[in-house]
C-alpha cells in the first residue's frame, strides 16, 4: 500500500503536477496553457476540457499519446501515471524541486544532488512539517478547481 499521501488516482497524480510543477513565481498552469503547451511541443491534440475532465476525475482513461503529451509537457515519463513505485519516486523528486524552487534555495538543490528516494522524500517530509509549524499552507491544492470554458474542440 502506497504512503498516506501518495496520489493513487490518474486524478490524484495529475493534480499533483498541477500543483507542484510551474514556473518560480507564478502559480500552477492554466488548462488552457498545458493544452497549448502540448500543441507547441507536437504532442497530441487535447483540450482545456479534456484535461480538465482528467484532473477532476470525470474522465479516467485516456489515451497512451495523451498521458505521453501531459507527461512531457511536465517532464514526468508516462510511468508516473500507472507504476506506484515510479510515481513515488518521481513525486519525491518534484516535491523536493518545488519546495526548493518556491522557497530560492538552490544550493540546498546542489546539495541533494545523488541523495536517494529515500532521503529526498525525508527532506520533502520536514520541510512541509517546518510549513505546518510556521502556520504556512501545505503546498498541496487549495479549494476546488472549476472547468475551463470549452473552445467548441473535442480530444482525440
Amino acid at each position: 500500500m502506497p504512503p498516506a499521501g501518495t496520489p493513487r488516482t490518474l486524478a490524484e497524480r495529475l493534480d499533483h503536477l498541477f500543483t507542484t510543477v510551474h514556473p518560480k513565481g507564478r502559480g500552477p498552469y492554466s488548462y488552457e496553457e498545458v493544452a497549448s503547451g502540448i500543441k507547441r511541443q507536437g504532442g497530441a491534440t487535447i483540450s482545456a476540457s479534456y484535461i480538465w475532465q482528467l484532473r477532476s476525475g470525470g474522465k479516467d482513461n485516456p489515451t497512451k499519446r495523451h498521458l505521453e503529451a501531459l507527461g512531457s509537457f511536465f517532464g514526468v515519463p508516462v510511468s508516473y501515471f500507472f507504476d506506484d513505485e515510479e510515481s513515488r519516486r518521481i513525486q519525491a523528486e518534484i516535491d523536493a524541486l518545488a519546495v526548493m524552487r518556491d522557497a530560492g534555495v538552490r544550493s540546498v538543490a546542489l546539495r541533494a544532488s545523488g541523495l536517494s528516494d529515500r532521503s529526498l522524500q525525508i527532506i520533502s517530509d520536514v520541510i512541509e512539517r517546518a510549513r505546518e509549524l510556521e502556520g504556512l499552507r501545505s503546498s498541496g491544492p487549495e479549494g476546488e478547481d472549476s472547468p475551463p470554458e470549452s473552445s467548441g474542440k473535442s480530444h482525440e
